[in-house]
């Protein structure tokens, strides 16, 4: 995972570009990936793919000299800025300058124009310091870039188990010359389906790497409707490298299956982490997968301080924190494998207490001396969610949503099964 890291994080990997695309090749020498792949001419819901885009000279000299190299990092130019050859002013340059304003001594991810590639300008991200020691004078900017038809690349592993209903794991593939936002997520991501290689497993399961936001868009919008309704759940790998905790978000309807394995693998191992609302924790391609009707969580180690800043660096790494999460999502694939899937074969409401079912919890009336015990409490909370199911469940999510063990759980809606109301698997 770090060796991943070290070679690959320098990369100017934006949307479209040839380091990008050097960051394909050179994962597809890992695992055998699918490539998928969409043109400039396909757009999509509005979703514009921007040109493919590389930088070839950035400078800006004063009296002849260079005093700042656009080079220097993949985060110094303003992603996809504009050509630019000419000499400003103090007031004119500082129009076109950007800094953190957190720090001092670093620069900051300027990606807006990626996704608004009808709306550009040339500009640098340069650090407050110099910055704030630009003098009066007049100034020469030399940004050369080359353009050509941009496409969209994405990576996809499957790892294939006897059922086609599919447990995603995604991370983003872009973001220029930082390590944790992204890219280590990617490499915990591939070191599980790493390990997961030549083991059989009950459910389907894949690796997504694609450009955050829009990637994900395209990889989900232009996919074959059968395909994508074989998904059952996606879990979002954010920035997982840094020496910050864990942090699960849940999905938005917050109780996926993903999302419940997760929470008892890092409560059984006993490790520290937080756990977050939809979009409480983050607001990344999660929106995205729930908009196709996909529940998705995510893991990550947000926030962490140096977010969107070249600060974001390799020496920020943490092998141990990269191993401890991956140890999480090795263990929560484990034990989505030993539970069962439920289906359900019914709509609406059934009458319970109809001798030909015999399936009613009756939570009895205090009132006539019957008060409930907590387990027939549970019991009914449990049959009371049997019918509001919309999408296959373990019965392992069912029984941490309602308190019971998983055996009492399979017990019982395994007479459903017997009525023909769920199929378990």
């Amino acid at each position: 995972m770090m060796e991943i890291l070290h070679d690959l994080t320098p990369l100017n990997r934006v949307i479209c570009s040839s380091d990008y695309d050097k960051t394909i090749e050179y994962l597809q020498k890992i695992l055998p990936f699918k490539v998928i792949e969409y043109r400039a001419d396909e757009e999509y819901n509005g979703w514009v793919i921007p040109p493919k885009w590389d930088v070839k000279e950035a400078k800006i000299l004063k009296d002849g000299k260079v005093i700042y190299d656009g080079k220097w990092h993949a985060l110094a130019v303003i992603s996809l800025s504009q050509r630019f050859h000419g000499k400003v002013d103090l007031q004119e340059l500082k129009q076109h300058l950007h800094y953190d304003h957190r720090y001092d001594d670093s620069i900051t991810f300027h990606f807006r124009q990626l996704f608004r590639s009808w709306q550009r300008e040339w500009g640098f991200c340069v650090p407050k310091t110099f910055y704030d020691g630009l003098q009066e004078g007049e100034y020469e900017v030399v940004i050369e870039t080359e353009e050509s038809q941009g496409a969209l690349k994405m990576l996809e592993f499957t790892q294939k188990g006897e059922l086609s209903e599919t447990f995603t794991f995604c991370a983003n593939l872009d973001h220029p010359g930082v390590a944790n936002d992204g890219l280590a997520g990617v490499v915990a991501g591939i070191e599980l389906f790493r390990r997961l290689a030549g083991k059989s497993t009950k459910f389907t399961y894949k690796l997504v790497l694609a450009q955050g936001i829009m990637g994900t868009e395209y990889y989900l919008g232009k996919q074959d409707k059968n395909e994508r309704e074989r998904i059952l759940e996606c879990a979002c790998l954010w920035m997982l490298g840094s020496q910050t905790g864990l942090a699960l978000q849940e999905s938005r309807g917050a109780n996926s299956n993903l999302e419940q394995a997760m929470a008892a693998v890092m409560g059984g191992l006993g490790i520290p982490y937080r756990r977050g609302v939809f979009e409480s924790i983050i607001i990344n391609d999660e929106y995205i997968w729930e908009a196709y009707g996909i529940p998705s969580c995510s893991l990550s180690r947000m926030p962490y301080p140096e977010y969107h800043s070249s600060r974001d660096n390799c020496s920020l790494m943490s092998e141990a924190c990269l191993e401890e999460a991956v140890g999480v999502l090795e263990k929560t694939v484990e034990l989505l494998e030993a539970s069962s899937l439920v289906y359900k074969k019914f709509e609406g409401n059934i009458c319970l207490s109809n001798p030909r079912y015999d399936l009613y919890i009756d939570l009895g009336q205090a009132a006539f001396g019957d008060a409930p015990s907590d387990e027939r409490k549970k019991m009914r909370l449990l049959m009371d969610l049997i019918p509001t199911l919309q999408r296959p469940v373990t019965t392992k999510s069912l029984a941490d949503r309602v308190g019971l063990e998983e055996a009492c759980v399979s017990d019982y809606l395994s007479r459903w099964a017997a009525k023909g109301l769920l199929e378990i698997r």
